[in-house]
């Protein structure tokens, strides 16, 4: 802004947008927090919708408002006045459905490295390809992969408030990692990381979906049970690969889900074989048949086998899942199938009530 240029609400809106979210790189503009801007012989008015629950951002928030507009040229007076939702509204919005989303399906593991987001991004691909209507949100907090291996970023915009999702090979998709800076790395306790993924699912104005895949983090401690608890599940899909280690947190997560009635549509063992290139020979590189006798022991579905593919992985580092190809090829045929047995499961559950927006 120019020292001749008129003081607007535009004008103001343009210089908050240097002021950020405490701990993201994202601005409160994008956020929505700014409302209602005016502009008068150099006073600005404005209201802030912050969040009630961490007075301290919402102090640091406020500070860095005045200090950008104290800063514009002409402006005499800065005058705030500051809204939260109340705390037993939120309560139940965060306990109630998802506006337009008709069923949430929770992609789980019992630890880490069994190719939990790989699965989930594939999987979401292969439905979308499928003809539904499909959103994934990235809810691993620690390690938020999803945009990498969509090829998925760019610019965040809001709309009434909330942040409109990016869409990628048809799917809709959230991510802290759109919200963070790359150098960023997440050092928060079980309930910071709970309120997080609250925040995303339900600050983000999902468009009218079939269905909200929401990768969850590997495990099944305190974080994990605590968001299990607080995402309106229609139910899980559990990632494990054949070898012991994995099959044992994967039962823990089967019975972790059960304990809080959520319904498991079964598990699906990832890297179950690897196809030979030259001679077409498989080999079990971790075992194999694993998931099976689990699913048997424990009388949950068993979703298939999907194999150990150098095709997978590179389509995860580049962004163009195997799933965004054809579908009758090797490597993206199981996850096709896999996607037709969650389809049938689906279709088998009554429709979430709907939710004004």
């Amino acid at each position: 802004m120019t020292p001749d240029a008129p003081l607007t609400p535009e004008a103001v809106r343009e210089a908050l947008r240097r002021v950020k979210y405490p701990g993201f790189s994202r601005d409160i503009v994008s956020f929505g927090i700014v409302k209602e801007v005016e502009t008068a012989e150099g006073t600005v008015r404005l209201r802030l919708h912050l969040p009630g629950d961490k007075p301290a951002d919402a102090e640091a928030i406020e500070a860095g408002v005045r200090a950008a507009l104290e800063a514009l040229p002409g402006v005499r007076a800065v005058e705030i006045a500051r809204t939260s939702e109340p705390q037993a509204r939120r309560a139940r919005r965060e306990r109630g459905p998802i506006a337009g989303v008709r069923h949430i399906v929770a992609v789980a593991s019992g630890k880490g490295g069994v190719g939990k987001t790989t699965v989930a991004v594939n999987l979401a691909v292969a439905l979308a390809r499928r003809g539904m209507r499909v959103g994934l949100l990235d809810a691993d907090i620690y390690g938020p992969n999803v945009p990498l291996m969509l090829g998925a970023g760019g610019a965040l915009h809001s709309e009434g408030g909330r942040i409109l999702p990016l869409e990628r090979w048809g799917v809709h998709v959230m991510s802290i990692g759109f919200l963070l800076t790359e150098e960023s790395p997440l050092i928060w306790r079980g309930p910071l990381v709970a309120q997080a993924v609250q925040q995303l699912l339900r600050d983000t104005r999902w468009p009218e979906l079939d269905l909200l895949l929401v990768d969850l983090p590997p495990g099944t401690g305190d974080a994990q049970l605590t968001l299990v608890q607080s995402v309106p599940l229609a139910g899980a899909v559990i990632v494990t690969t054949p070898s012991d280690v994995s099959l044992q947190d994967a039962e823990k997560g089967l019975r972790m889900f059960r304990k809080v009635n959520v319904p498991v549509f079964g598990i699906v063992e990832n890297m179950s074989y690897f196809v030979c290139p030259c001679c077409g020979t498989e080999t079990d590189i971790f075992s194999r048949g694993g998931g099976r006798r689990v699913t048997e022991a424990l009388g949950a579905p068993f979703l298939g086998e999907l194999p150990l593919d150098p095709r997978t992985r590179r389509g995860g580092d580049t962004g163009e899942p195997v799933a965004a190809g054809d579908p009758a090829g090797p490597a993206a045929a199981p996850f096709f199938a896999l996607a037709a047995l969650l389809e049938t499961a689906l279709a088998a559950l009554p429709a979430a009530a709907p939710e004004a927006a």
